[in-house]
């Protein structure tokens, strides 16, 4: 699937090039291409530097909480549940802990800590999985709901609305709220169909029903919050969770008598080793998505559907936003652009710019989330990763939608 679709960005690249050079008189696009080529091979080294650092960092406290327990303690925990949802993973396995972990992480908006936990259960996975070179069952439910991205705290969007000068920043936050949970459940229903998981049985429902309670009752809270507190709740809660998850791994080490020093190196050099394995596969997907737009192949998508929306007598006002929801499955560098230029052209606080920070929040970079967890592993099959993950995104995307007609319509 990996190779039809990488080997699909070049060849519609190819053909919207030719267009534009034949049909529009302009062949300064093959220009513009060879430079994306290497500025996305560019971004590629810039976003590994970052990752070095990142994954070192927390990989190496991720190491002192193996040592003193806490994944164990956490893989016990849920054993029950991830012994229906992923009935290849063993119970007690270290996997499940550093899953937990990984999924704590994105729903606080805590990126730096997810995509390190996330590799280290993706690592964990593996061992598991008979066939190296082909995604496991367990492995694409993982992925999946990670590319999902249930995000309670979607701080960073806050922090681009606030760049930009709208008054009142977290003006998205129930949108957002709304339209990721769509995109989870979309996700986790999608696997469940695809892998036959007994999604219905009572131990499934006596672990989601409560959470999905408390979901909904953390989302009628926060309506009763002024814009003012919310947005400073939101940050504090972001950085008070990142700096009592480091105390926690610390003191529970210190007390277990686990060498912590020791196991923070020990671990971080882990972290280098996974690090400089991810270079190639994020030049690959980088590369073959500069091109694509580049080539203007994105353009003339847009346009089409423009038409489309407009044929059918549709408010067409949303397809503005459309840039953000068409690059974010591919580069988050690139969404977060395309944000930042539908704020600052259509104001921000426009429907357009509304609309896209909300699919900015709301849904994660999947094919970029596939080049690093399945390239830290070696899988060049994804199997039905793909398609799930897609369609999970979709759904993000169509919610986001959905709901700001609701909201700002």
């Amino acid at each position: 699937m990996l190779n039809t679709l990488w080997l699909g960005f070049f060849l519609s690249a190819a053909v919207a090039a030719l267009a534009q050079w034949l049909v529009g008189g302009q062949p300064q696009v093959f220009a513009a291409m060879v430079e994306a080529l290497f500025a996305m091979a560019r971004l590629s080294v810039e976003v590994m530097v970052l990752l070095f650092g990142t994954l070192t960092l927390w990989l190496g406290f991720l190491r002192i909480a193996e040592r003193a327990g806490i994944v164990d303690t956490l893989a016990r925990w849920l054993a029950p549940l991830f012994a229906q949802l992923m009935p290849g993973v063993p119970r007690g396995h270290a996997a499940l802990g550093l899953m937990t972990l990984n999924f704590a992480a994105n729903a606080l908006g805590l990126d730096n800590a997810a995509t390190p936990m996330g590799l280290k259960a993706m690592r964990a996975l593996q061992t598991l999985n008979p066939e190296p070179d082909s995604a496991s069952n367990a492995q694409i439910l993982f992925l999946v709901l990670n590319a999902s991205s249930l995000t309670l705290l979607p701080v960073t969007i806050f922090m681009y609305r606030l760049q930009q000068g709208a008054p009142d920043p977290t003006l998205v936050f129930l949108p957002i709220l709304l339209a990721t949970s769509a995109s989870t459940l979309v996700g986790l229903l999608s696997v469940a169909v695809v892998q036959r998981l007994p999604l219905f049985s009572p131990v499934v429902l006596a672990y989601l029903l409560p959470v999905g309670l408390l979901l909904a009752g953390f989302m009628a809270l926060l309506t009763t919050f002024s814009a003012a507190a919310l947005a400073q709740l939101s940050s504090l809660l972001g950085n008070l969770t990142l700096f009592a998850l480091v105390l926690l791994f610390v003191s529970v080490g210190a007390w277990r008598r686990v060498p912590v020093y020791e196991a923070f190196v020990e671990g971080a050099k882990e972290g280098f080793d996974v690090a400089k394995g991810l270079l190639p596969y994020l030049v690959a997907m980088l590369c073959a998505v500069g091109v694509f737009r580049a080539s203007g192949a994105l353009g003339y998508v847009l346009d089409a559907i423009r038409w489309c929306v407009e044929w059918t007598g549709m408010d067409a006002r949303f397809v503005d936003a459309l840039p953000t929801a068409l690059v974010k499955p591919f580069s988050g560098s690139a969404a977060r652009a395309m944000l930042i230029e539908t704020m600052q052209s259509q104001g921000v606080d426009s429907f357009a710019a509304l609309v896209a920070a909300t699919v900015q929040g709301s849904t994660e970079t999947t094919f970029y989330v596939l080049a690093v967890y399945f390239g830290a592993v070696g899988i060049q099959r994804a199997r039905h990763a793909v398609a799930c993950a897609l369609l999970a995104e979709l759904a993000g995307v169509v919610a986001a939608i959905a709901v700001c007609y609701h909201f700002f319509g």
